[in-house]
């Protein structure tokens, strides 16, 4: 009995020895941690294409930040669409921002390309952990992580005013011969169908892309997105016409086609958000909600569906994401990087609408609404998914305003009769730009 009970009381010793070693050793972890946060100090500069609302709502995650990291000063310039041109004279004249968010990867593989961005392979643990291996393949470049698709998006939805829909009685349509028909009843009904931010050429080219992806097929659009397949193919032919039925009749847009060539694209969510609205349609991504500036609530007065199929095309997401890069190397980036990868950076704007995200980690709770919540996780459904073709290639081609795609595009907008014309172009500044790499 005795030596049981000498066995019992040392094994409750060492149990409690091991404990007071555990708590001791998670207290001095913790204050560790806390002098780890509390010591990285330091300023960033970070230029972004996010302005606006979406701008605010990154200043919140940079606020989530600053309680982990309270010495560290992250200072967000938002430059918008021209983003492509002001980080490449930058970083010609030798003189990039610390950071920024690049929505083309195309561009981010120039960069990689030329030396100028730093690889952040000491948060790959951090990635890696929160999202899937295909998510952290897409900022990887030459085996190395390069990026972080911080912000992704479902550029495959269309936003409607639901007030109009009910007044002509229409019903979200799911083919594209039932969305030709409802804009016809629309319009008849006395709302112009569609609101096109024809000012931002990129909005055009996701139009084209939700097209092209359904009617060519995933095969002709990853040719087409390499160049492999030449503009002036009759797949592109097909498609721009498709896309006529859209853009061709100036009283399909609200403010006609003038009108459409000088909307920019919050005033395009506008148009179909406001009360009474001045276009019953507007086609553009998950984030379209963020970007609106008038009262508006989901389901009451606004809502949404998925891209219509064409000639009976499968469930198909073209995808977009903005794309963290570093351009030089400290203890303050790496510490910005790395929490940019949690669940709490995620949810920071997730929380507000206008944002999808990868990371696994974070709760489908988090997003506002049901309908965030459904565009958010209908990639995943999705049989087909594509990255935004003009994302991906070449910065002149597919990323400058007034030039390449977005340029031509707004051509197209405003004499979409011209087919033959606009492919003959659009191949020669595809052409162009491939050669250059650039």
């Amino acid at each position: 009995m005795r030596s049981r009970w000498t066995l019992r009381a040392g094994v409750v010793m060492a149990v409690v020895a091991l404990g007071v070693l555990v708590a001791s050793s998670i207290a001095a972890s913790a204050i560790s941690s806390r002098q780890a946060t509390t010591a990285v100090s330091g300023s960033i500069t970070f230029d972004g294409v996010w302005t606006g609302n979406e701008a605010k709502n990154f200043q919140g995650v940079i606020g989530a930040f600053n309680k982990l990291y309270p010495k560290v000063k992250v200072n967000y310039k938002p430059v918008g669409d021209n983003l492509p041109t002001v980080l490449s004279t930058a970083v010609a004249g030798g003189h990039p921002p610390d950071m920024a968010d690049i929505a083309q990867p195309g561009l981010v593989k120039q960069f990689v390309a030329k030396g100028a961005l730093k690889p952040i392979t000491y948060a790959r643990k951090a990635f890696l952990a929160n999202f899937s291996p295909a998510w952290v393949q897409l900022g990887t470049f030459n085996s190395k992580v390069y990026g972080l698709v911080f912000k992704a998006s479902n550029k495959s939805t269309v936003w409607y005013n639901v007030h109009s829909f009910a007044a002509a009685g229409v019903k979200p349509p799911t083919t594209w011969p039932e969305f030709a028909k409802a804009a016809g009843t629309l319009r008849a009904s006395g709302v112009a169908p569609y609101s096109i931010g024809g000012a931002d050429g990129w909005t055009l080219t996701d139009l084209f892309e939700n097209i092209y992806l359904r009617q060519a097929g995933p095969t002709k659009y990853a040719a087409l997105t390499a160049h492999k397949l030449k503009w002036t193919d009759a797949s592109v032919t097909a498609a721009l016409k498709t896309m006529a039925q859209v853009v061709g009749t100036s009283a399909n847009m609200a403010g006609g086609t003038s009108g459409a060539v000088q909307t920019d694209f919050p005033t395009s969510v506008n148009n179909v958000f406001q009360n009474p609205p001045k276009a019953a349609v507007v086609l553009e991504g998950d984030f379209v909600p963020g970007v609106a500036t008038v009262k508006a609530k989901p389901s009451t007065d606004y809502n949404e569906f998925a891209f219509p199929s064409i000639a009976g095309s499968p469930p198909s997401v073209v995808i977009g994401g903005d794309t963290i890069v570093a351009f030089k190397d400290t203890p303050a980036i790496q510490a910005f990087v790395n929490f940019l990868a949690t669940p709490a950076a995620a949810a920071a704007w997730a929380a507000k609408g206008g944002f999808a995200t990868g990371n696994r980690k974070m709760a489908s709770t988090v997003y506002p609404d049901a309908t965030t919540r459904k565009t958010a996780t209908a990639i995943a459904k999705a049989k087909y998914v594509a990255f935004d073709m003009s994302d991906q290639q070449p910065a002149s081609f597919g990323a400058t305003v007034g030039q390449g795609e977005w340029g031509l595009f707004q051509d197209f907008l405003r004499n979409p009769t011209n087919v033959s014309g606009i492919q003959k172009n659009l191949e020669s500044s595809a052409a162009t730009a491939y050669k250059k790499g650039g």
